[in-house]
């Protein structure tokens, strides 16, 4: 089960981190769109302040929905949203967005392009004084890097300076939370690492609670202080990144954090036994029980030797490393993540050394 609202499930935090008040609450909370299935069921988490929480999970899921119901986009068929500890969104109730205190950066940054950068900073900022406003404006171009354009047009600007912008103009309102719809989709790979190292020191500085969709999980690794995986609308997992890699609660979340491999076994004598060797019965299963191993490929390490059932079958250079397939006796395949420097051709007959960090295991007919 998914922890609640009230649970927190970070290990180790520093002293005083549980006193941060909680900004975001979402309580079991589901949207549907006309009488359909619902789009969410059920989803709860909450986020305290300076906490930045990902939304991961594959196209469909209830992402992008859960985000909205948050910004008040949409209306909650059961649950509720609080912010700041008001009531924001239940049924029947919904506050509007502008009464939110929420800032907002989707994939299209949606800068006014008649707007000069540091218009578009200081839009929603009309309450304030000319004098205020200006020098509002300029600690926040500065704090995202940007004073020398502020008198450029959109269009003068690049993919990764239009979105700092976006940035400048959600974070100048001081939101309670800021919202972020894959806002690194539409940058080349090296931009979009450059920003997300910028945009967590911004989140850090600012101590700024924010929630980022993401379908990536190597951004929400670097992200997230919470994961939140979603799958056909329900919250299948809330952890700390390494705890969603390490220890994942479902096969769907093994599989969709990293690259997994499900080897069956079987439960003798209090521990598992494979077709590549025997692990812990942590989970403790009863003898006889029919199980999956979930099996990383960094937990695998190769040795060739002259005769083995095991076999090199593909290489995939990565850069870092090479990312071997390993044929076993049984017609399963396994993966094992070597050094870069470390080559070896296809069909090498191989040993397998197995270290798993953490024995992960789940039942048979939900893993194979």
């Amino acid at each position: 089960m998914p922890p609640s609202a009230e649970q927190d499930p970070r290990p180790g935090n520093p002293p005083g981190d549980a006193h941060r008040p909680t900004v975001l609450e979402l309580r079991n909370v589901s949207c549907a769109y006309g009488a359909g299935r619902p789009a969410i069921a059920d989803i709860s988490f909450s986020a305290r302040e300076g906490d930045i929480v990902c939304l991961l999970g594959p196209s469909g899921c209830g992402k992008t929905t859960t985000l909205r119901a948050i910004a008040g986009f949409e209306p909650v068929t059961a649950g509720e949203i609080r912010l700041e500890g008001r009531l924001v969104s239940a049924p029947g109730h919904r506050i509007p967005t502008e009464q939110r205190r929420i800032g907002m950066v989707f994939q299209e940054y949606a800068l006014f392009p008649h707007l000069r950068v540091r218009d578009n900073v200081a839009f929603g900022l009309q309450h304030l004084s000319a004098d205020e406003r200006t020098k509002q404006v300029g600690i926040m171009l500065d704090m995202v890097g940007l004073p020398e354009l502020a008198m450029r047009y959109p269009h003068e600007l690049s993919g990764g300076q239009q979105q700092r912008v976006a940035l400048a103009r959600a974070l100048v309102q001081k939101p309670a939370v800021l919202l972020l719809d894959e806002p690194f989709s539409n940058l080349d790979p090296d931009m979009a690492g450059k920003m997300r190292e910028d945009l967590h020191d911004l989140l850090r500085r600012t101590k700024t609670t924010a929630v980022l969709v993401t379908h990536d999980h190597d951004e929400a690794f670097a992200m997230a202080d919470l994961i939140a995986v979603l799958n056909n609308g329900r919250l299948e997992q809330l952890d700390t990144p390494e705890a969603m890699y390490h220890t994942p609660s479902t096969p769907f979340v093994a599989d969709f954090v990293g690259q997994a491999d499900f080897i069956p076994g079987t439960i003798e004598n209090g521990a598992v036994r494979t077709e590549i060797g025997a692990f812990p019965n942590q989970a403790g299963y009863r003898s006889g029980a029919q199980v999956v191993v979930m099996i990383r490929p960094d937990d695998i390490h190769i040795v060739p030797v002259e005769k083995s059932f095991a076999h090199i079958v593909a290489r995939q250079f990565r850069g870092s490393e090479n990312l071997y397939t390993i044929s076993l006796p049984s017609g399963r395949v396994v993966h094992s993540s070597e050094p870069s420097t470390t080559v070896y051709p296809v069909g090498t007959p191989v040993q397998l050394q197995v270290n798993a960090t953490h024995t992960v295991l789940f039942e048979q007919h939900l893993g194979t």
